[in-house]
């Protein structure tokens, strides 16, 4: 339907004398009130200059000039300012309706992303310990993020960032080389800084079972490290299979170092007059991108900023030919990410392909303070010891209830909640009430062959079927604004219609013709909550 109204709206303005290249770009959204209509535009507003006249009167122009099919609109109105809304004819609705159960599992998924290769990058947490709720936002929003994009037709690649290099990963292979010795009753020095979890004394146990004290003589913390690095990847592998979630690369930042990446960039800097050395540190001129003050590329120590690798990576991605590379960063980023944008402008390419979603951060509370649960691994509670908390599906869920630029407040009381005040399982027991009543219909009535849905008269009946038909739009708009939380709430509101409708149609106990056609719109319900579900990462059981 979108296309359609974009194409009678285009259709009207080359009537009305609008150049097609002074046509812009048409978007369709549907009406919060659904007295206003199933459907509307701000067309008219946005070519006030163009034709030099008000928004209303354009809109009544385009009105009249509107050439539209009326077994699928009824009719188009001006509205305020200069809005026009459409209403859809009924049989329109009704085939529609079919076209839901007929796409299933597909419907939703639309080509707005065709042929667009995207690089998702995410977590990016070097493995130096497990992943932490700190972590878990990260991880959720990124690959939520990349199914949407999926979901409108884009070819995605996620990928996790990491360095298992430099000081940190040194002083995680001293840690776990000093807990070795620990274990063998050798006394050793703890390295300043160290990394004091748990799990740093299992690993070194597990040293200890395979080779006894043969290690005892190693020269430094390679073999440490190597074996650290190694348990604890696979540690933060399995968190991310917990959280449904499945990387397709990973980039190790040392490997820039190794090609030469590193130098080459410093190099083109320098070659452009926007790179020099003061004070033993190279210095980036960051001033001619409009910031106070130069900032440092490699520290007097010879040590690089997180800036410069991250430039050289930048590179890296753009040169394997994604049309978009997005990355999902914290709130601590939000002062480093331009410079690598205008460091990858100075490389030459299109900064334009680069996208950043900042997210705030997240608090776990309980009864309403700030709320630390016990565990084995340090100062932190990990996404294992959450998701043993409060299960797999409502971690994932909490994360994405909320705007990225909103901090988030995780509610473990509230998660831990078994009934429809917890708001994944209130779209879950959705799903699983509907099925119920679908195998009772199953039960009762024999193959009726195509449904007679034009029988859906009510008003809840025909709300419901509205909703329905602008999932794939709630899809879009997530995608297109990288907002998981519009998805949810959607999903909401489409839980609430069904509820309205059940309320005031009944489905058993019907003569069989209603039956029929109201099963089928509440096995409609069912298939689109189970589409939105799957886009969250988040099961769609039949049984609660």
């Amino acid at each position: 339907m979108e296309t359609y109204l974009q194409d009678i709206i285009t259709k009207a303005l080359l009537k009305i004398g609008v150049e097609k290249d002074q046509i812009p770009q048409i978007k369709i959204e549907t009406p919060r009130d659904p007295s206003h209509g199933d459907a509307a535009t701000n067309a008219a507003m946005l070519l006030t200059k163009t034709l030099r006249n008000n928004p209303r009167k354009i809109a009544e122009q385009i009105v009249e000039n509107l050439d539209f099919d009326q077994d699928k609109i009824t009719g188009a109105e001006v509205a305020g300012p200069g809005f026009i809304n459409f209403r859809f004819a009924e049989n329109y609705l009704y085939k529609e309706l079919a076209a839901i159960l007929k796409k299933s599992e597909n419907f939703g998924r639309t080509d707005d992303n065709e042929g667009k290769k995207c690089l998702v990058e995410f977590v990016s947490a070097n493995p130096t310990g497990p992943l932490t709720v700190g972590h878990g936002r990260n991880a959720v929003l990124g690959d939520t993020v990349a199914r949407l994009l999926e979901w409108t037709g884009a070819d995605v690649q996620r990928e996790y960032y990491f360095n298992n290099a430099g000081r940190q990963m040194r002083i995680l292979g001293q840690s776990v080389q000093a807990r070795y010795k620990e274990h063998l009753g050798v006394e050793s020095e703890f390295p300043e800084g160290g990394y004091e979890g748990a799990y740093i004394a299992e690993i070194a146990k597990e040293l200890v079972d395979e080779h006894g004290d043969k290690l005892l003589d190693e020269p430094d913390e390679t073999v440490f490290k190597e074996k650290a690095e190694a348990a604890i990847f696979e540690e933060i592998q399995a968190t991310l299979r917990r959280m449904n979630i499945e990387m397709d690369s990973f980039f190790n930042e040392h490997s820039l170092y190794e090609d030469g990446s590193i130098q080459n960039v410093i190099a083109t800097f320098r070659e452009k007059g926007l790179a020099y050395d003061n004070d033993g540190a190279v210095w980036f001129k960051t001033t001619n991108f409009g910031k106070d003050q130069d900032t440092v590329l490699v520290k007097s120590s010879g040590e690089p900023t997180y800036r410069l690798p991250d430039i050289a990576y930048h590179a890296k991605k753009l040169d394997r030919g994604f049309d978009l590379c997005l990355d999902v960063f914290g709130a601590d980023h939000i002062d480093t990410y331009p410079d690598v944008m205008s460091g990858i402008e100075v490389l030459g390419y299109d900064k334009n392909k680069v996208e950043v979603i900042v997210y705030q951060f997240v608090t776990l509370v309980k009864d309403g303070k700030p709320y630390k649960m016990s565990t084995r691994k340090a100062n932190y509670v990990t996404l294992d010891e959450l998701m043993n908390e409060v299960g797999e599906d409502v971690t994932r869920f909490f994360f994405l209830m909320r705007s990225p630029n909103t901090h988030l407040e995780f509610d473990v009381n509230q998660a831990k909640e078994a009934g429809e005040k917890n708001p994944v399982f209130y779209l879950q027991y959705a799903h699983a009430r509907i099925q119920s009543i679908l195998r009772k219909v199953d039960e009762l009535e024999e193959d009726e062959g195509t449904p007679e849905l034009s029988v859906l008269t009510h008003d809840s009946e025909v709300a419901l079927i509205k909703k329905l038909l602008s999932f794939p739009e709630a899809v879009t708009l997530a995608a297109a604004h990288r907002e998981p939380h519009r998805l949810i709430t959607y999903l909401n509101e489409l839980a609430s219609a069904f509820t309205s409708f059940y309320h005031d149609c009944r489905i058993i106990g019907e003569e069989k013709l209603i039956m029929h056609a109201r099963s089928e719109l509440a096995r409609a319900t069912a298939r689109v909550l189970a589409n939105g579900l799957t886009i969250l990462g988040i099961n769609a059981p039949d049984r609660m």
